[in-house]
């Protein structure tokens, strides 16, 4: 008979078993403490900030941070132009001296992709014959917008329902610079604060 298989071998001290009910249940999860919905992909992955008033009353906008520099921008569900009569009615990325529509990032670098700052303009957004400057709330750049806005609009529209807004709503992404990102931070509102500051 080998040393290690003696009858005291095959039935685990008492102090490994409570190791191991402690460990299931750190890592199975009791289904009282699971919430109704689960979590969207945004609310695992990013942090997300608002900019209230940006620039000007009523301005609202959304940043959502995700750990590796990547920045969602959009407007946020209280931002004026959807308060307007029948909501958003056009798009265009064009502003100033170039078409944000027409860049082409390429490569692991991220070549041709342009430097914003935080007041640098995404785009504008038509309301009821109001024109509303979209701005992109970081320093960075940006790697691309969402040019199905340009044919549907009224993708922005649906930004009251959560669940389209955070997949198809969404005006640019951005590769956020650190300090840039932190200043988001530093001057956006996190989720909590924002609902309870728009009273949602």
């Amino acid at each position: 008979m080998d040393i290690g298989e003696g009858p005291e071998t095959l039935e685990k001290p008492v102090e490994n078993r409570a190791v191991e009910e402690e460990l299931r249940s750190l890592l199975v999860p009791d289904l009282k403490d699971l919430p109704s919905t689960p979590r969207t992909a945004v609310e695992s992955n990013f942090v997300r900030y608002y900019a209230v008033d940006f620039l000007k009353p009523g301005h609202d906008q959304y940043i959502y941070c995700h750990a590796n520099g990547l920045c969602v921008i959009g407007i946020a569900p209280t931002h004026r132009a959807l308060s307007e009569e029948k909501g958003v009615s056009s798009i265009d990325f064009n502003v100033g001296k170039s078409d944000r529509s027409e860049i082409k990032v390429t490569g692991k670098r991220k070549r041709n992709a342009q430097h914003l700052h935080p007041d640098s303009a995404l785009c504008n957004v038509c309301a009821n014959g109001s024109f509303y400057i979209v701005r992109c709330c970081v320093k960075g750049s940006l790697l691309e917008v969402n040019n199905r806005l340009i044919k549907h609009p009224d993708l922005l529209n649906f930004s009251k329902l959560r669940e389209i807004a955070e997949v198809e709503g969404y005006v640019a992404l951005g590769l956020g610079i650190p300090s840039g990102s932190l200043r988001v931070a530093d001057g956006g509102l996190n989720r909590e604060k924002y609902c309870s500051l728009r009273i949602i």
